[in-house]
């Protein structure tokens, strides 16, 4: 009940951003169902569509994340373990709204969905969705209720993962490991060519691998700008990336991965493009990925600003001025894309190479 009463009672902002964390939720499940439509008309066929449906649901689910570690609800504060709230209680309440705003996505998406077949009343839009959907065909609703249960889950879990109380480790120790997976992803993509399903899995890779050297290459971004003899701003500019590396790291490979699997459908427009076996839904899944990554890097430089506002305060308050800040401001995220933009169009071309080999 406490949880639920700090997620009804937090401010406008906060409510929208988990408005957008259930409507990123809906779209997956609408997805996921209808995989499982189609699965009902071509048992055999489906395997593939679930493994690329699986990457809108894991992008979904990394933009509910980012959204519960800005939220106001889950932040320590002074005083609240003397009232029960401690580390625990509020990584609890963080999973709680979670798992609330991906729940009520998932609502929506099994009403649309059934509004769409018709279950409900009548057929909207003259049954244009009926033959899409397979409303032919009973929709196994076991299955139904727990694919959608797969969103909130996945969500709130994650989220209990990453609210708990634990050392954060440097960014550098990722790089190597995600190195080596993005090129076992680009191997497996070399290997099955133009295959949905081995498509589905190099990419998956090659995108969990970019994750874990994001926080790397933030870090290694705070270097450039510090380097050749820095003066006063670089170095405020420097450090502060280097700082804020292990949490815009991972959202900023993330985001890195989408560029770069952007940057390889256009190369391969002309060669039948990227066989992605979701039909009409192929173009909303691409629009759902790009949006939850970018929302997530957003929602990710709230936190970070969130998190430095003392700092900021303690600069004003020295006579530092607001230009010098903007500017370091400035530098960090051209930092951030003179590494990021080579790297994913980088990871395009390889990518590109190996499904046209």
């Amino acid at each position: 009940m406490l949880a639920l009463r700090l997620v009804r009672g937090s401010r406008p902002l906060v409510q929208l951003r988990r408005l957008l964390v259930a409507a990123a939720s809906a779209g997956a499940g609408f997805l996921l169902l209808y995989v499982l439509a189609g699965a009902t008309a071509r048992p055999g066929g489906s395997f593939p569509q679930l493994l690329w449906a699986l990457i809108p649901l894991a992008v979904t689910v990394q933009f509910a994340v980012a959204v519960a570690r800005t939220d106001p609800a889950a932040r320590p504060r002074e005083g609240m373990d003397a009232a029960g709230l401690g580390p625990v209680r509020l990584t609890l309440v963080g999973a709680i709204s979670t798992a609330v705003a991906c729940t009520l996505g998932s609502s929506l998406a099994l009403a649309a969905f059934l509004h769409l077949r018709g279950d409900l009343a009548g057929l909207p839009f003259d049954g244009a969705g009926a033959g899409l959907l397979h409303a032919d065909r009973p929709l196994p609703v076991a299955a139904a209720l727990t694919l959608l249960a797969l969103i909130p889950m996945a969500a709130s879990a994650a989220t209990a993962l990453a609210l708990r109380p634990h050392t954060p480790l440097a960014p550098q120790t990722g790089l190597p490991w995600g190195i080596a997976i993005t090129a076992c992803g680009l191997a497996v993509e070399a290997a099955a060519g133009r295959s949905s399903a081995g498509m589905a899995a190099g990419w998956s890779l090659t995108a969990v691998g970019l994750a874990l050297a994001g926080p790397g290459l933030a870090y290694a971004g705070g270097t450039l700008i510090q380097a050749v003899r820095p003066g006063a701003l670089r170095l405020l500019a420097g450090r502060a990336l280097q700082e804020e590396a292990p949490r815009l790291g991972r959202p900023l490979g993330a985001l890195c991965a989408v560029g770069a699997g952007a940057v390889t459908a256009w190369a391969l427009r002309d060669r039948g493009g990227l066989h992605v076996p979701l039909g009409p839904l192929t173009g909303p899944a691409a629009a759902l990925v790009v949006l939850c990554a970018a929302a997530t890097l957003l929602t990710s430089a709230v936190e970070v600003r969130q998190a430095r506002a003392a700092t900021r305060e303690t600069l004003l308050g020295l006579g530092t001025p607001g230009t010098v800040l903007r500017t370091a401001a400035t530098l960090r995220a051209t930092a951030l894309v003179v590494v990021c933009v080579p790297l994913s169009w980088g990871v395009a071309q390889l990518t590109s190479l190996a499904l046209t080999r």
